[in-house]
């Protein structure tokens, strides 16, 4: 039997320039990153995300519609060169993702990220951790992540002392499992692999950073607006999460949250919960698009 394109769909003339408008709100990031990466210049704010998460760039630059959208096609019956990806089809002069194409595994991936999404939207958030896990992190100086390009802007001392008087509540896998040896067992929790269903909640930055890892792996069902979305929100939680941790940034223009006083706290956990205010209907974007393409 043939697919059936989606009833809503946008005309070609439409499509072209909503492809145009995205690469030049994509090359926006992913320009200057070529030219650091080219010279040999990283940024630790910026370049992160193209390294924790290593998605090639034209990931971000290469437009693609979402599940549930046709785009007019009349030039040929062959997919367009941006549209090889092996799960678009053309019907009826219609182009448009065909979710009858995915493998069951690919299915099921698809299934436990929307699992995943919903479990951590349904969760309480936590405004309580106060961005120490990039303290723990250099606990007792034996391993610092980020010593070759940022130095720290605290004695040693002063770290490992903050990081003993203050309770650890890390929810997050990713983050928890580059904690110090030492500082490990000071966190309240002890997230692994097997519970991130289980303990990933929507306070996190972590969490609402990896939306953007989320909606890569969902590509190109979920479209490359929601994905460029996801990906600059986490480029303002990681200016958040460096700003708050016991790095130097002043060589890139950032101010501390100096999370080691009162005040500091109360200024990280109020931008903590605005960016999870600006997460959550990403997620619930994100939810919606992995529903109807696994449906």
């Amino acid at each position: 039997m043939k697919p059936e394109p989606p009833r809503s769909f946008l005309f070609i003339s439409g499509w072209m320039e909503l492809a145009d408008r995205h690469f030049a709100r994509a090359t926006r990031h992913t320009g200057p990153a070529r030219k650091r990466r080219d010279h040999g210049e990283p940024h630790p704010v910026e370049d992160f995300l193209f390294q924790y998460y290593p998605y090639p760039f034209a990931l971000l630059e290469n437009w693609h519609p979402g599940c549930g959208v046709a785009l007019e096609w009349l030039d040929s019956p062959s997919l367009p060169a941006r549209f090889t990806d092996r799960h678009y089809a053309i019907e009826a002069d219609r182009l448009f993702l065909d979710p009858s194409r995915l493998a069951p595994k690919e299915r099921d991936r698809l299934k436990w990220i929307h699992d995943l999404l919903v479990g951590t939207r349904d969760r309480a958030p936590n405004f309580a951790c106060h961005g120490l896990h990039e303290w723990a992190m250099v606990y007792r100086g034996k391993e610092v992540r980020h010593e070759k390009t940022t130095p720290l802007r605290l004695p040693q001392a002063e770290i490992d002392s903050l990081v003993e008087s203050r309770a650890i509540c890390c929810s997050h896998h990713d983050a928890f499992r580059f904690f110090a040896q030492e500082a490990r067992p000071m966190n309240r929790l002890q997230p692994t692999l097997d519970r991130r269903a289980e303990l990933e909640q929507p306070g996190c930055i972590h969490a609402n950073m990896d939306l953007y890892k989320w909606a890569a792996k969902a590509m190109p069902w979920v479209g490359s607006e929601l994905l460029l979305d996801c990906f600059e929100l986490a480029i303002e939680l990681r200016d958040l999460d460096m700003r708050a941790s016991p790095y130097d940034l002043s060589a890139w223009g950032r101010e501390p949250v100096r999370i080691e006083t009162a005040e500091g706290r109360r200024l990280y956990e109020g931008e903590q919960r605005r960016l999870a205010l600006k997460a959550a209907p990403m997620r619930e974007r994100l939810i919606l698009g992995l529903a109807m393409t696994t449906e």
